[in-house]
């Protein structure tokens, strides 16, 4: 069994790559961050030395990693770890307020109107997950 423990980060080894595209870390002479060889990306060393922490991104959120002795662990998991269930609460709550509301209306083109409306919206969600999910 593998300890979940987070480790203390080593300045002078070298680790793979969290972004898991098979790279190695090493550190950059003279600091306390942490270069990729494959991504390229600046990594530094926060939290006394235990968690790693993306410097430069494009990413909304910060993301940061804890480092186990075997693997890394997502040390702060964020939103995009949530849009799923936040998109589904949104077209469920369309749902419920928007058949009402078309079963209600006394022509059968409104009917068809409000369809479209709402799977116009439930796209909305559905965008976001699939933007969330692709990086």
């Amino acid at each position: 069994m593998q300890s979940q423990k987070a480790h203390k980060i080593d300045l002078t080894q070298e680790y793979p790559c969290p972004c898991r595209r098979r790279g190695r870390l090493t550190q950059i002479a003279l600091t306390e961050a942490f270069g990729c060889s494959r991504c390229q990306q600046i990594f530094v060393v926060e939290d006394s030395g235990h968690m790693l922490e993306q410097l430069s991104t494009s990413y909304p959120y910060k993301r940061a990693w804890r480092w186990n002795g075997y693997q890394w662990s997502v040390a702060n998991p964020g939103l995009g770890e949530s849009y799923l269930p936040i998109a589904m609460g949104i077209i469920l709550v369309m749902l419920i307020i928007g058949l009402p509301l078309a079963l209600r209306s006394p022509s059968n083109s409104n009917i068809i109107l409000w369809a479209i409306v709402l799977l116009l919206l439930a796209l909305l969600p559905a965008l976001m997950v699939l933007l969330a999910y692709r990086r």
